[in-house]
């Protein structure tokens, strides 16, 4: 396999594997093909360019399903998670009177939607949720969390049994990390008959999903969280369950998502999901280990530091930590040119502001200022790991040291 070298590019240590990965090069070899020779278009199928098309896709829809556990014709595919569940939850507003099985609340058939979600979600799931509130199309509940960002199941489940249109909980956090019991959910949700939007962005590829048999209606997933390309992506849709379209123009796939299919992309897509079922539990394991490693790197030089989230069921590459006292923007602003980490995620292109996942956590104000997420890959060396953890050593002593300076009145 070509190894991914970040100092032949002279670049920083990359270590934000949370907001995207690299393409891995056979996945790019597989794309290169379809963009200049297989070239056609999957919908003419009136010459062998489009049969060739057409073949590639539904291979991709084979391989995206065989990763979810779910069947090739519940396979949509789209241009990332965003417009997934965008199409999730507009689609069960807009279609919600002819889905087959929505718990209404006993006294009005004909209420109002009502909405549950985690206040952890992406931003998609929340901006979706929050325009749709605001123009009277639905009710929305936030579940309960608690400071580690773990689930209340037991007020996730009185939510599920007063009714709910959709219940949309993520399968992994693209922030702290965490993993969520989404079997369980997935349960409590078919027991009141509850549709369950499943992200999982952040979980293909990196954990085990049974689509089919953990009771998941609509599941998200985007390619270039998994070593695909971006903008292409996939929702699952369960057998029986209808969506209206938010798309419109040529009745693609089924009427669901229109739009000329990005074959390149969908074949990207499917060959990072091929990938992924074959390496991915001995990739996650060598990831973890270089994790811990950082992870307990950091902890011998930084006094205070706080590792966020439920650390007994994270993803196996993610580090969200906090040094207390010392903003974690002077601590970028000192690493940036040697290393690539965020101050949370990248959800809101260049806006900054306190992450809504750790004020939902009511977590402190200086473990909020001073949180930063370092995510891993399968290309991260364990020199790097080394050198990121001096380097974030040494920032925070120089912050450190400044400030005090500065309090002194120096």
């Amino acid at each position: 396999m070509k190894e991914i070298s970040n100092c032949k590019l002279n670049h920083p240590i990359y270590l934000d594997y949370h907001s995207t990965t690299p393409v891995d090069p056979r996945v790019a070899d597989r794309m290169l093909y379809y963009m200049t020779t297989a070239f056609g278009n999957a919908s003419s199928t009136d010459h062998i360019y489009g049969d060739e098309a057409a073949k590639a896709v539904e291979e991709a829809r084979r391989q995206v399903a065989e990763l979810v556990g779910a069947r090739s014709k519940e396979v949509v595919f789209t241009s990332g998670a965003t417009e997934s569940i965008n199409l999730a939850i507009l689609g069960t507003i807009r279609g919600r009177k002819e889905m087959p099985s929505i718990a209404s609340r006993s006294d009005d058939s004909e209420s109002k939607p009502r909405i549950a979600f985690s206040p952890l979600e992406h931003k998609a799931v929340l901006d979706t949720c929050q325009e749709i509130a605001k123009k009277g199309l639905a009710d929305t509940i936030n579940l309960q969390v608690d400071s580690f960002g773990r689930l209340d199941l037991e007020h996730l489940e009185r939510a599920c049994k007063q009714g709910l249109s959709l219940l949309c909980v993520m399968a992994a956090h693209n922030e702290i990390g965490n993993i969520y019991p989404v079997r369980e959910i997935g349960k409590i949700a078919q027991k009141y008959n509850v549709p369950f939007l499943c992200d999982a962005s952040q979980a293909a590829g990196k954990i085990a999903i049974d689509f089919e048999a953990w009771g998941i209606t609509y599941l998200a997933i985007s390619g270039h969280k998994f070593y695909g390309p971006k903008g292409v992506g996939a929702l699952i849709v369960r057998k029986g369950y209808h969506l209206e379209p938010i798309i419109f123009g040529g009745g693609h796939q089924k009427g669901l998502r229109s739009g000329t299919l990005n074959v390149p992309g969908i074949v990207g897509l499917g060959e990072a999901c091929r990938l992924r079922r074959l390496e991915m539990e001995e990739d996650e394991k060598a990831i973890a280990k270089l994790r811990d490693k950082l992870q307990q790197l950091l902890r011998d030089k930084i006094p205070n530091l706080i590792v966020n989230g439920d650390i007994t069921s994270r993803l196996a590459g993610n580090l969200h930590i906090s040094i207390p006292g010392i903003p974690s923007s002077a601590i970028v602003a000192r690493v940036r040119h040697r290393l690539a980490i965020s101050t949370g995620a990248a959800c809101s292109s260049g806006v900054e502001a306190p992450s809504h996942v750790l004020r939902a956590m009511n977590l402190p104000d200086e473990a909020i200022e001073g949180s930063l997420r370092i995510g891993l890959g399968k290309y991260t060396k364990e020199s790097e790991i080394e050198t990121a953890a001096q380097l974030l050593t040494s920032a925070s002593d120089e912050v450190r040291q400044a400030m005090s300076v500065y309090d002194n009145g120096a």
